[in-house]
């Protein structure tokens, strides 16, 4: 998995060209994200291009869109909403910095656990490239930090701190 992300990260790079950056877009997709040392996690993405620059967004990821289809895996959902600072607007290849606001919830599965603690506020930060093509579709690759996490006694045990994640959009609406 990570050889594909080398070798798509070098592609990319390699096609960079600056392309018109179009203000006041629309953008909708297909977020895949994993936590690191944890579970895949998959869902949707918005996001609003307000300036060049910056960018508010939303996103829902899961693990039952990912490790726990279909297994016994911990069920856990993420809800939050983002702001995004892109640097060269004007190039394909944008460098970002992102900042994450939301919540975390986990379904353990059994009533034994209902004593855990399964529920946890999100604030995290991650940075990344984002790769916009000639026609109207964008990839995001980034790595990431969650600030708040637990040890399954104090906040949730499967909230872990790194994470990184793919997404891939498409551009729904010029405003």
């Amino acid at each position: 998995m990570k050889n594909t992300y080398v070798v798509l990260l070098l592609l990319i790079i390699a096609f960079c060209k600056p392309v018109k950056a179009q203000v006041r877009t629309f953008d909708v997709g297909m977020r895949f994200q994993k936590s690191v040392g944890l579970y895949y996690e998959n869902g949707i993405t918005g996001q609003y291009n307000l300036t060049r620059r910056w960018v508010l967004g939303a996103a829902y990821v899961t693990s039952r869109l990912g490790t726990a289809w279909g297994t016994n895996a911990i069920k856990q959902d993420n809800v939050f909403v983002s702001g995004t600072y892109k640097f060269r607007p004007a190039h394909s290849l944008q460098p970002f910095l992102r900042a994450n606001l939301g919540y975390f919830t986990a379904d353990y599965g059994s009533p034994i656990f209902d004593s855990l603690p399964h529920t946890s506020a999100i604030v995290s930060g991650d940075a990344g490239l984002s790769y916009a093509f000639k026609f109207p579709a964008k990839l995001n690759l980034s790595f990431g930090y969650n600030a708040i996490t637990g040890n399954g006694t104090s906040g949730a045990g499967t909230l872990y701190p790194f994470f990184y994640q793919l997404s891939v959009t498409y551009n729904i609406a010029k405003l």
